[in-house]
């Protein structure tokens, strides 16, 4: 019976371990996540610059 809990007890502890390994993971990945959500709208206001700049040498250039 004592083996029994002694190995319950190890396996528990090794859940326990698991977990917060999971937890520490899944906090880092969240991290990186919004690094990169952040990366994606400097971006995004990048080429929405780019763009406009484009539609304004297009508007002055000559018509054919």
């Amino acid at each position: 019976m004592n083996v029994s809990l002694d190995q319950l007890e190890r396996k528990v502890e090794q859940m326990v371990a698991v977990c917060a390994s999971l937890r520490g993971e899944n906090q880092a990945l969240r991290a990186h996540v919004a690094g990169l959500e952040a990366e994606k709208a400097a971006l995004a206001q990048k080429i929405d610059v780019a763009r406009e700049r484009l539609e304004g040498l297009v508007a002055r250039l000559p018509d054919e």
